[in-house]
C-alpha cells in the first residue's frame, strides 16, 4: 500500500471508530458487534505500525502512554471547580429556591441531574483535541492526569466535528466505576491475594492517581460530563444548551436529566431517583439542581466555596441493623477521644462495615448505647458509619452503661472535657495524636514535605524516631535507612525535603500545627492580622475575634491551644527548628485592601499558596477567574487561558518580578 493510500485509509478508520465509540458510549446504541469493532481497531493499529509517521496523538490507538511519572504536575483549572451547597432537608431546598427567585427577580427554570458519586475531573480540548486533564484538587489547582484519562475509552481524544467545534473547551465530569465492573475488579484483586477496594468511588479515584498509566488502563473506568467550565469560539447561554453541545461533541452525558419550574417537581425527581437508586449500575447520592440560564447565574454569583445558583439535595443515608460487640475509645489527630462501636460486620451500600462512631460521651448517654445492644447504623454522607439508634429488646439483659476513661488510652495523660467532647491535652507527645499531626504538618497546604505521608508518619512514630514533632528536623538518612521501605535515595530525599521545608511562611506553619478550628483560610487571616508567631501566641480572645472569620468560640479554642501547658514547651522547641517568614501586622490603611489578583502559570520564587497569602496579608484578594473587576493578573511560566482573557479585557498583567515589586512597594515582606 502506498503512503497516500494508507493516509486515506487511516483517516477513514479513525472516523469510523470514533463514530462507533460515540454510538456505544454516548448514544448507547451500538451498530456493530464487538468482533467487527475489534477488526477495525486491529487494522488501524497495523497500519500505524507500518506507517509510524502517520500516527496522530488523537488516534484511538494512542490511549496508553508508556511513561511512568514520579509525581503529578500541578494544573490550574480554566475556571474554579466549586463544591455545592447541600442538605437533605426539604425546608432547606425550599429556602434555596426562594433565594434564587428573589435574586433573579422572576420565573426560573432548573435543570435536574443525578449527583454522581465518583472522582471529579476537568477535561480541556483545544481545536477539538484533548490536551489536558486534571483532578479537582483544591478547586483552583488540580493534579495533571492527562495520560491516565486518555486510557478511559469513553473519553474522546478528539471531539466529533459533525457540529461546530469551539476553539477552546474546558468541561467538568465525574469518573466512575460501574458497580458490576467494581465487583469483578474486587474479585480479581482477591484472587490475586490483594486488598479489595472499599467502594467504587475509592476505586475510581485510586485508578486516576496511578503514576503508571498502564495500571489505570487496566481498571474499568467510565465518565459522565455535566458542566462547561469555559468555552471560546462557541456560544452557550444555558445548561440545556451546554448539555446538548456536550452530547453533540461526543462526550458522554447521563440520561437521567430533567427540567423543573417548581419545588414540587424537584421533590418528585428526587423521589424518583431515590426509588431507582438500587437498580442503577453506578452510585449516586442525591439530585443536583442547577439554574438553567447562564445570564441569571451571573447575577447570582458564587461564594468562595459554592455557586449560589446550584444545590445538591442529598439522599438519606443507607441504614442497616447489627449488634455492638464492644465500645472502645479512639484518639484522633486533634486529641478528641471518640467512643467507637465494634460490631458484627454488616453490608452498607456495597461496603462492609464493622466499626461506627458514637460521636461523644453525651451522644452515647443520650442514645444509651451499650455493649451487646442491637443497633441501627448508617453511613453519614455515604462515607462515615455511625450508630443512629438502639433497637429495644425487652427480653434481653443489657450490659453496663459505657463510661469514658479517665486517662488517655494512648499516652496515659488525664483527659479533659471540652463541651460534649473528651480530649487528651497532650497534643504533641501523645503517640495516637502525633502520627496524625505529623502527617498533617507535612501536608501540601502546610510544610509540603514530599515523601512524608500517612504510612511514613506512622512508621516514624511507632519506631520512636519521632517522639515530639520537632524531632522531625533532626532525622538523618542513616536513621531512615534502617526502616522498612527506605533505601539510600528515599532516605536522602526525605531528609532533604524536611530541611527545605524548615523555611516556611507563617500561615502555612499555623495551619500545620493543627490548631482546633483553624483551616487554610483562617491561618492566612491570623498570619495577616498578627504578622508574627509571638504576637499571635500572646493574643487574647478579644484580639482574635477581631480577625475576619474568627468568632468567640473559635477564639477560645485558639487562645486555649497556645495557653495549654502541654503545648507550650512543644511549640517553643518546634519554633526553634524552623525559620518563619513573618510580616508586620496589617494596618487599616493598607493600599491593597480590596485589590483583586488572579494567578496563572507557575511561579519560581513563590508557591501559589504563598503568593496568595502575601496578597491576603496586605488586604488584597486572590480570585479564581478573570473578570472586568480584576485589578491584576500575575502571569508565571506557561500561563493558561486567563492571560488571554486579561489581555482581552484590558486587565493589567504582571510577571513574577513585577508582582514582587508591587508587594514590596506596599510594605510586603517578600
Amino acid at each position: 500500500m502506498k503512503r497516500s493510500e494508507a493516509q486515506r485509509r487511516l483517516r477513514a478508520l479513525r472516523a469510523e471508530i470514533r463514530h462507533h465509540d460515540y454510538l456505544y458510549y454516548v448514544k448507547d446504541t451500538p451498530e456493530v458487534s464487538d468482533e467487527a469493532y475489534d477488526t477495525l481497531f486491529r487494522e488501524l493499529r497495523q497500519l500505524e505500525e507500518r506507517f509510524p509517521e502517520l500516527a496522530t496523538p488523537d488516534s484511538p490507538t494512542q490511549r496508553v502512554g508508556g511513561m511512568v511519572f514520579d509525581r503529578f504536575p500541578p494544573v490550574e483549572h480554566a475556571a474554579p471547580m466549586l463544591s455545592l451547597a447541600s442538605d437533605r432537608d426539604e425546608a432547606a431546598l425550599r429556602r434555596f429556591d426562594e433565594r434564587v427567585r428573589k435574586g433573579v427577580g422572576g420565573a426560573v427554570r432548573y435543570v435536574l441531574e443525578p449527583k454522581l458519586d465518583g472522582a471529579s475531573v476537568e477535561l480541556v480540548y483545544e481545536g477539538g483535541t484533548l490536551v489536558r486533564a486534571s483532578t479537582r484538587g483544591d478547586g483552583i489547582v488540580g493534579e495533571g492526569i492527562t495520560d491516565n484519562v486518555r486510557t478511559i475509552a469513553s473519553v474522546p481524544l478528539r471531539l466529533r466535528d459533525e457540529v461546530a467545534l469551539p476553539e477552546f473547551l474546558a468541561v467538568r465530569g465525574e469518573v466512575i466505576m460501574h458497580l458490576s465492573d467494581f465487583e469483578k475488579l474486587n474479585e480479581r484483586l482477591m484472587d490475586e491475594g490483594k486488598e479489595p477496594f472499599a467502594n467504587p468511588r475509592n476505586a475510581a479515584a485510586g485508578a486516576l492517581r496511578q503514576l503508571d498509566p498502564t495500571v489505570t488502563a487496566s481498571r474499568p473506568l467510565d465518565i459522565y460530563v455535566y458542566d462547561v467550565l469555559d468555552v471560546r469560539g462557541y456560544e452557550i447561554t444555558s445548561q440545556t444548551d451546554a448539555l446538548d453541545a456536550i452530547r453533540a461533541w461526543g462526550l458522554p452525558v447521563t440520561t437521567l436529566i430533567e427540567t423543573a419550574d417548581t419545588v414540587e417537581q424537584m421533590l418528585a425527581y428526587h423521589s424518583s431517583l431515590l426509588q431507582r437508586r438500587d437498580d442503577l449500575d453506578f452510585e449516586i447520592d442525591g439530585a443536583v439542581i442547577k439554574l438553567d440560564e447562564f445570564a441569571a447565574r451571573r447575577r447570582l454569583g458564587a461564594t468562595s466555596h459554592h455557586p449560589r445558583w446550584a444545590y445538591a439535595y442529598k439522599f438519606p443515608p443507607r441504614r442497616e441493623v447489627t449488634r455492638v460487640l464492644e465500645i472502645v475509645p479512639s484518639v484522633g489527630r486533634t486529641g478528641v477521644v471518640t467512643p467507637v462501636a465494634l460490631m458484627y460486620p454488616v453490608e452498607l451500600g456495597g461496603v462492609t462495615v464493622s466499626r461506627a462512631t458514637l460521636h461523644n460521651r453525651e451522644e452515647v448517654a443520650r442514645k444509651d448505647i451499650r455493649e451487646g445492644d442491637r443497633v441501627r447504623v448508617q453511613r453519614a454522607g455515604d462515607v462515615i458509619p455511625q450508630v443512629i439508634e438502639r433497637i429495644d429488646e425487652p427480653d434481653r439483659k443489657r450490659g453496663p452503661r459505657f463510661r469514658m476513661p479517665k486517662a488517655c488510652p494512648s499516652c496515659g495523660t488525664a483527659l479533659t472535657e471540652r463541651g460534649p467532647f473528651t480530649v487528651c491535652p497532650n497534643s504533641f507527645e501523645c503517640p495516637a495524636q502525633l502520627a496524625g499531626r505529623l502527617e498533617h504538618f507535612a501536608s501540601r497546604e502546610a510544610l509540603d514535605i514530599e515523601g512524608l505521608g500517612e504510612q511514613s508518619a506512622r512508621l516514624l512514630v511507632s519506631t520512636r524516631l519521632v517522639r515530639h514533632l520537632d524531632d522531625l528536623f533532626d532525622l538523618t538518612p542513616a536513621q531512615l535507612r534502617q526502616l522498612e521501605g527506605f533505601a539510600d535515595k528515599s532516605a536522602n530525599n526525605l531528609v532533604a525535603a524536611i530541611k527545605q521545608s524548615s523555611r516556611v511562611p507563617l500561615n502555612r506553619f499555623l495551619y500545620g500545627l493543627g490548631i482546633p478550628e483553624v483551616g487554610v483560610t483562617v491561618a492566612r487571616s491570623l498570619a495577616a492580622q498578627f504578622g508574627t508567631f509571638e504576637a499571635l501566641r500572646r493574643a487574647g480572645t478579644d484580639d482574635l475575634t477581631a480577625v475576619d472569620g474568627v468568632g468567640p468560640k473559635m477564639a477560645e479554642q485558639i487562645a486555649g491551644f497556645f495557653a495549654s501547658e502541654h503545648n507550650r514547651d512543644a511549640l517553643h522547641r518546634l519554633v526553634g527548628k524552623v525559620t518563619l517568614s513573618e510580616t508586620a501586622p496589617v494596618s487599616s490603611g493598607e493600599t491593597l485592601t480590596g485589590v483583586k489578583f488572579v494567578f496563572t502559570g507557575g511561579l519560581t520564587r513563590l508557591s501559589r499558596s504563598d503568593a496568595e497569602a502575601l496578597v491576603a496579608s496586605l488586604g488584597g484578594r486572590a480570585m479564581g477567574s478573570v473578570s472586568k473587576q480584576t485589578d491584576y493578573v500575575v502571569a508565571g511560566t506557561d500561563p493558561g487561558s486567563k492571560l488571554a482573557q486579561a489581555e482581552q479585557l484590558g486587565v493589567t498583567v504582571l510577571d513574577e518580578e513585577g508582582f514582587i515589586a508591587l508587594l514590596r512597594d506596599r510594605g510586603g515582606a517578600v
